[in-house]
């Protein structure tokens, strides 16, 4: 229930934008109070799945919230069958098939399945970034900002396995100019993070490593923990965090965790991770 509230709530803020172009001058070509037939997002461009009546911009209306489900839900199915048989592999009737929703239902709200790929990433890494951008805010410790930000990875990405997987593997299946969308905020998400690491440089006087190289590593432990993790057995996302940021730390660190103030003991680490590897 927790990620399909995730879920609807980008669509519901993806669909206000039909009620925030309202409020802007109206088209010579529209009669006033109607809505356009498309929305452009970024390069991408979508129909309107539904006529509702002009309403006060930031009040959502049973029709958009009832549009919002059901772009969620074709979304979900869409990720499911990426996931499973590959963005290649996958076609619009398979997702309908999956979905239960007609074809031609389908390509009323989605015209391809190129556009259906680009929601799915463009949904994940604005809510991984603006989640992560909340979480940060106030925090000023170089270690603990770099915790929050493994832990906002972790926690997005376990709850969101079969998007997870999709993100991972069709990183290169959109085509221009939807992939210079989602590369643009990409940008943005290791920008930040490479942002939080030379805080951490600096305030720790760590030397001999490269940013990028410390950076890419993160992600690198972080973006395939789908293959291997099992939460009957291995820790919650923030003990999870606590023991990835332990790890990180110690080895850009050169072995001198206590440095940094690493809250696990040694002991403590070793243990923990002797149940991951087991």
């Amino acid at each position: 229930m927790r990620v399909s509230l995730e879920r609807t709530f980008d669509s519901v803020r993806f669909w206000a934008l039909f009620s925030e172009r309202m409020a802007r001058p109206q088209s010579r070509n529209r009669p006033k109070g109607q809505l356009p037939a498309e929305l452009s997002v970024g390069s991408a461009r979508f129909r309107r799945p539904s006529a509702p009546q002009a309403r006060t911009p930031g009040h959502s209306s049973p029709e958009r919230q009832a549009s919002a489900e059901k772009l969620d839900h074709i979304l979900r199915h869409a990720a499911r069958v990426f996931s499973e048989k590959g963005y290649a592999g996958a076609s619009m009737r398979d997702i309908s098939r999956s979905s239960g929703v007609p074809l031609a239902g389908l390509y009323y709200y989605c015209e391809s399945k190129q556009k259906l790929l680009y929601l799915i990433q463009i949904f994940a890494f604005r809510s991984i970034l603006e989640r992560l951008e909340q979480r940060l805010a106030g925090v000023a410790e170089p270690v603990e900002r770099l915790r929050v930000f493994v832990q906002n990875h972790l926690e997005y990405f376990l709850s969101h396995p079969v998007e997870m997987k999709v993100l991972t593997h069709e990183e290169k299946a959109l085509t221009e100019p939807l992939r210079r969308d989602v590369a643009e905020i990409k940008r943005r998400y290791y920008t930040l993070a490479r942002e939080i690491f030379e805080e951490l440089r600096r305030s720790e006087g760590i030397r001999g490593i490269q940013p990028r190289i410390a950076v890419l590593s993160l992600f690198g432990m972080m973006n395939w923990i789908y293959t291997w993790y099992n939460p009957r057995v291995d820790p919650s996302a923030d003990r999870l965090a606590e023991i990835m940021t332990g790890i990180f730390l110690v080895g850009v660190c050169n072995g001198h965790g206590h440095r940094i103030g690493w809250r696990e003991s040694s002991r403590g680490n070793a243990q923990a991770a002797d149940r991951l590897a087991g």
